[in-house]
């Protein structure tokens, strides 16, 4: 179906959501390289005064972080040759040197089977100070066999992040805004906190007890507020004009004006099942979008905030869907349902 004939389906499914109380306001996309369609629905908040949800809405994209940061950075040290995915960390972080992360591989950790421990527990393991916790990540004992198993994990995206730092010889948050938003046009876009006087719309996400009031402009995960707001695990604010720019051209990661930032062999090998008989089936930090098929290629990346970003090459096609359902609930259940949907008529299946 042409993108044009999709607006009232997907504006519909999206004020169900509003309406049923599964999120207060949403921003979303649908395109190719050449068309787009875009919406916004609800508010800020449930408050009937609050201000309408429009689609340039900041919203904390959480894990999704994963994706526009760390797997990004990740690429380009590959594609330069600074990186292999077969390189074992104790190649790239010393600090890792007897200890029990040495053998694991950058292919382990993109595809979440490097038998990492499943929670962070920064705080309870580490303490406060960010080189212990770093120090601490870096020694904690596996808890599973490598390449045995698939399991989902922050501390992949985490570790990741260090690899970055040290190979480039700069902050996660430099490194991104050099070889990723600049050349993208990605303007929004950036980790927190967004300063109280920022001039766009931000959405609000859970309620803080200690701040008593929900968080705004400053990133709802726990870990990442310990590491000071920027790590690979999470932190990064966007909005759907921004994520647009961003799955465009890793739609046509060889275009001139994408520059350096994507590379075609990259974005191939990342959006391949790379696990082979193990599930659930993962590419390098993408993964096939739930309730697909491969002969689909719709893969995807979801944020615990709401937020989700899907992408098929052989459709040409991408999808996002930005919500800040966190403001009623933990539970995903409902919003899960709802992204099915969303992805499903954005994708013709």
């Amino acid at each position: 179906m042409p993108i044009a004939n999709l607006t009232d389906r997907l504006t519909a499914l999206v004020e169900v959501g509003v309406h049923d109380h599964i999120f207060p306001g949403a921003a979303w996309a649908v395109g190719t390289l050449d068309h787009s369609v875009a919406g916004a629905a609800g508010r800020l908040t449930p408050e009937p005064a609050s201000a309408a949800m429009q689609v340039d809405t900041l919203f904390d994209i959480a894990s999704l972080t994963k994706i526009i940061s760390v797997w990004s950075l990740i690429g380009r040290l590959v594609r330069h040759n600074r990186l292999g995915l077969d390189s074992r960390l104790a190649d790239v972080l010393p600090g890792t040197h007897g200890y029990a992360l040495a053998p694991v591989t950058i292919f382990q950790l993109l595809t979440h089977t490097a038998g990492l421990p499943l929670r962070a527990r920064l705080r309870a393991s580490y303490g406060v100070v960010y080189d212990d916790i770093v120090r601490g990540v870096l020694r904690e004992p596996l808890e599973g066999m490598p390449g045995q198993a698939v399991e989902y994990t922050d501390r992949a995206a985490l570790i990741l992040g260090l690899v970055i730092e040290r190979l480039l010889g700069m902050p996660l948050e430099q490194a991104l805004a050099e070889y990723v938003l600049r050349p993208l046009g990605m303007d929004a876009t950036g980790y927190g906190p967004l300063p109280a006087a920022h001039g766009r719309q931000v959405a609000p996400t859970e309620y803080c007890e200690q701040a008593g009031t929900h968080l705004c402009g400053v990133t709802h995960d726990f870990s990442t507020r310990l590491l000071g707001g920027v790590c690979g695990i999470s932190g990064l604010f966007s909005n759907v004009p921004d994520l647009q720019r961003f799955l465009r051209a890793t739609l046509a990661p060889s275009a001139t004006q994408h520059g350096e930032v994507f590379n075609a062999d990259w974005v191939r090998a990342s959006l391949t099942v790379q696990t082979g008989a193990l599930t659930p089936s993962r590419g390098l930090f993408w993964h096939p979008a739930a309730g697909t098929l491969p002969e689909d290629d719709v893969w995807c990346h979801l944020g615990f905030t709401g937020t989700a970003i899907w992408l098929s090459p052989r459709r040409g096609r991408y999808a996002v869907l930005l919500t800040n359902k966190l403001y009623y609930t933990r539970d995903s259940a409902r919003v899960n349902a709802l992204r099915r949907d969303f992805m499903r008529c954005a994708f013709g299946l």
